[in-house]
């Protein structure tokens, strides 16, 4: 029962941050195809945009390699508890995160092909929803130091 709980944690963590980053460059990308109508000449700024929320994924992964070391068979109760607590955290707070960051970067796209100059003020901006997903991050690490 230990080993399925915390392969149940993984799965979240891991699941969780993947699916988070394809909503958020869907998000974006729905934006640039519109920004490339009146701006074809912006799609550097564009991508540029539009892979800031693919970072989730990229924690989802760093989440597992911290804490696959602890998926053998001698697995206690409280560590399998902490990797299925850590792992459901990220992954909500990488969805979270990914879809308000996508959107910030989506008005920033659609600002750019419109004529405006907001590429840093929307990387600045788009930092912010970004934090939350290192935090949790964070927390996995230092669950898997803890335990």
């Amino acid at each position: 029962m230990e080993i399925l709980l915390a392969y149940i944690g993984i799965a979240v963590l891991t699941g969780g941050t993947f699916v988070a980053s394809a909503l958020g460059v869907t998000i974006c990308g729905n934006a640039v195809v519109g920004a490339m109508k009146k701006n074809p000449n912006a799609l550097g700024t564009y991508i540029g945009l539009s892979a800031l929320p693919s970072s989730q994924g990229l924690y989802g992964f760093v989440g597992y390699i911290m804490l696959a070391g602890f998926l053998v068979e001698g697995i206690t109760m409280l560590q399998s508890c902490a990797i299925l607590c850590s792992g459901i955290m990220m992954g909500i707070s990488g969805i979270y995160s990914s879809i308000r960051q996508a959107q910030v970067c989506a008005n920033g796209i659609t600002a750019v092909g419109a004529g405006h100059n907001v590429f840093a003020a929307t990387m600045v901006m788009a930092v912010f929803p970004e934090l939350y997903a290192i935090l949790s991050l964070l927390v996995v690490i230092m669950v898997s130091i803890a335990i």
